[in-house]
């Protein structure tokens, strides 16, 4: 299987990197990252309820609404034409032998020096009329142009973090548990509408935008036949009103139900429960569904033609697609029982295309065993929504002990109604193959995340570095100490204080980090060397990704002046086919794709960008780190195990340097 170069511009926005923006030595520090360390204990269902104040108290304010600052947001700025062509030389250095640089820095020096001068000239004149130059152009090439199937190619998969103390695996607990998740789920929605959330801010008291919580909910990608294209739903409360029901499939079936009452209040748990009581005993007592579902998993072209025709058999059609599309989120009742954490990344990814809806943003997967997580689409947003969502609810869930202690009372409500297409052999046969292109890469897809627990937060804090510059340190370390060469690296850098702003890449494989990397397995350099070289590294990636924060990259400008030269006609600039730039990740090469996933319990998998590459994600807790890794079967030279057990070492080694040290 060939995995897609492209795919890199839609995990360009990957996952949970909201986090990042609270170092927990910082006064000015938001109360949810207060709460990460509360979250990551190991303390008792009982000690950690004690702990929870109300969730509403940390997230909801009655003073400010959620969207009132976005008006007030600088505008996304155009970068100095000058500083991102000296950054990107400096990323290319490690990738290319020196005869290879001195041509590519004559080609970068050309550039800058003609063509690249007019197309900044342009990419500013639009700047100046537009809030943000980069949002249509990334929507479109990141998103919506790209033909392949996004499952399991491109979709994001996150673990809900209930295992961890309230909800561990348990048979006979699916429906009771997905009442409880959903309830608080439809909460964190309750709060968007009302503009009741919190508007964010980072760690200098910024606000950041809050435009992607309106599209968490409520919203649903459309196959297009060239293009695809996103439809939101979701209305505040000032706006009018959102759709409020829930779309629910099991076994190959869907069904719907309003998730609020004719009062328009939120279903208690055991309400929902009830619901999906009743959709699962009838699931139960019948043969599977017509699993369309599995559509979503297409090439895109081709699922866009198959719905063409499926809304055109019957007008039924056509309104229950517009039911699924516009339902608050998706849920799967979903037969698996996953054994460990691994496996449900797996599942969660590449699990039954029948009971999925890849297209819609969010689809929660409540497993047999009482586990669950979701399968999100990238479109609509990144990751940090996520984790502010999953968060509040398990904030919930931790202060109740994961238990309903309002009324048990349910009042009468609508039955679930099961959507029923009409569908002809054509259609039939599209599914069948839907499921054959899905199982090509579903099969192919290995997950494993493992917990490393001698140190973490706490200790790497200790001695003053950044957690995650570590680890990412330690990344570049043990692929370079597998197969003596660097990798083009993907991280995320989150550019929210721009206005409608979504991310940023940083290319965290340095120079420096290479020439620690060295050290580190050369027996002639002393302890002292390597600890000064790591310092370099660390401090490098530091200020690479506060200048990421700010735009100042290299990636997302280099993409807007290339999207100019196309939209007038220019021929491709020599920078764009100079073999350099694919070598240090452009155009989607990057080897390694990482993110931080943050401080929390909460935390996500993706595939990998490259056959030959890794996915590498991560979460850091006071005194463990766990990755999450993904590697491509057909690849002969990728290993998750091999790759996660020489990272642990790396750690434990670099843990003894720092250790020694006087830091």
């Amino acid at each position: 299987m060939s995995v897609s170069r492209s795919v890199y511009l839609i995990r360009s926005g990957c996952l949970l990197t909201r986090w990042r923006q609270f170092p927990v030595d910082l006064q000015t520090r938001s109360n949810t990252a207060i709460y990460c360390s509360r979250l990551c204990s190991s303390a008792s269902p009982d000690k950690m309820a004690a702990r929870i104040p109300d969730p509403d108290v940390i997230f909801a304010s009655d003073d400010e609404k959620t969207f009132q600052f976005q008006s007030g947001l600088p505008s996304l700025p155009v970068p100095d034409l000058q500083n991102t062509l000296r950054k990107y030389l400096d990323s290319v250095k490690p990738h290319v032998t020196p005869e290879e640089y001195t041509r590519t820095e004559s080609i970068v020096h050309q550039f800058g020096s003609g063509v690249g001068q007019e197309l900044q000239q342009k990419l500013q004149n639009k700047a100046q009329n537009s809030r943000n130059w980069l949002e249509k152009w990334w929507e479109d090439m990141a998103y919506f142009e790209g033909r392949y199937p996004i499952a399991p190619l491109v979709n994001l998969g996150g673990l809900f973090p209930y295992a961890n103390h309230c909800y561990p695996a348990k048979a006979g607990t699916q429906i009771e548990r997905a009442g409880m998740i959903l309830h608080y789920t439809l909460k964190f929605w309750e709060l968007i509408r009302k503009e009741r959330l919190k508007s964010e801010k980072d760690n200098k008291g910024k606000r950041l935008c809050m435009s992607q919580f309106k599209r968490a909910f409520n919203t649903c990608r459309i196959p297009g036949v060239n293009k695809d294209r996103l439809l939101s739903y979701f209305l505040t409360d000032s706006q009018g009103t959102s759709p409020g029901h829930l779309t629910v499939m099991c076994k190959g079936h869907i069904f719907v139900f309003d998730a609020v009452d004719a009062d328009g209040e939120i279903l208690t748990p055991p309400a929902i429960q009830s619901q999906l009581q009743r959709i699962k005993d009838k699931c139960d007592n019948q043969p599977e569904g017509l699993g369309l579902g599995a559509l979503t998993a297409e090439e895109r072209t081709t699922w866009a033609k198959t719905r063409n025709q499926l809304a055109a058999l019957h007008p039924n059609n056509y309104t229950n697609l517009e039911l699924i599309q516009s339902s608050i989120i998706n849920v799967a009742l979903d037969d698996n029982q996953p054994k460990d954490n691994s496996e449900m990344f797996y599942v969660t990814l590449a699990g039954n295309p029948v009971n999925r809806w890849f297209d819609k943003s969010n689809t929660f997967v409540f497993y047999e065993n009482g586990l669950g997580a979701a399968n999100c689409d990238h479109a609509p947003c990144d990751g940090m929504m996520f984790v502010t969502m999953l968060l509040y609810t398990d904030l919930h869930i931790m202060r109740c002990k994961g238990q309903w202690k309002g009324t048990k009372e349910i009042h009468e409500q609508p039955l679930p109604v099961e959507l029923e297409f009409h569908v002809n052999d054509n259609i039939l046969s599209a599914i069948e193959h839907a499921k054959m292109v899905y199982k090509t890469s579903a099969d192919n897809l290995v997950c494993l995340t493992r917990e490393y627990t001698k140190y973490g937060k706490t200790f790497l804090r200790s001695k003053n570095l950044h957690p995650s510059t570590h680890m990412q340190m330690a990344l570049q370390y043990t692929y370079y100490k597998m197969y003596k060469k660097p990798a083009p690296t993907y991280e995320t850098a989150t550019t929210r204080r721009y206005f409608h702003a979504r991310t940023e890449t940083l290319r965290s494989c340095t120079q420096e980090a290479l020439d620690w990397s060295k050290a580190m397995l050369d027996p002639t350099v002393k302890d002292e060397q390597r600890l000064q070289l790591y310092l370099a590294a660390a401090n490098k990636h530091n200020s690479l990704m506060d200048e990421a924060n700010h735009l100042n990259g290299c990636d997302r400008h280099m993409l807007g002046l290339s999207c100019v030269a196309k939209e007038q006609g220019f021929p491709v600039p020599e920078l764009f086919t100079d073999p350099s730039f694919t070598k240090s990740g452009g155009g989607g090469s990057y080897v390694l794709s990482t993110s931080f996933v943050g401080y929390t319990p909460i935390y996500g998998c993706v595939a990998p960008m490259m056959e030959h590459g890794y996915g590498a994600f991560y979460k850091i807790e006071a005194n463990k780190i766990v990755p999450a890794i993904s590697v491509w079967k057909s690849s002969p030279h990728t290993d998750a195990v091999k790759f996660c057990e020489a990272l642990f070492e790396n750690l434990d080694e670099m843990g003894h340097m720092l250790q020694k040290s006087k830091l």
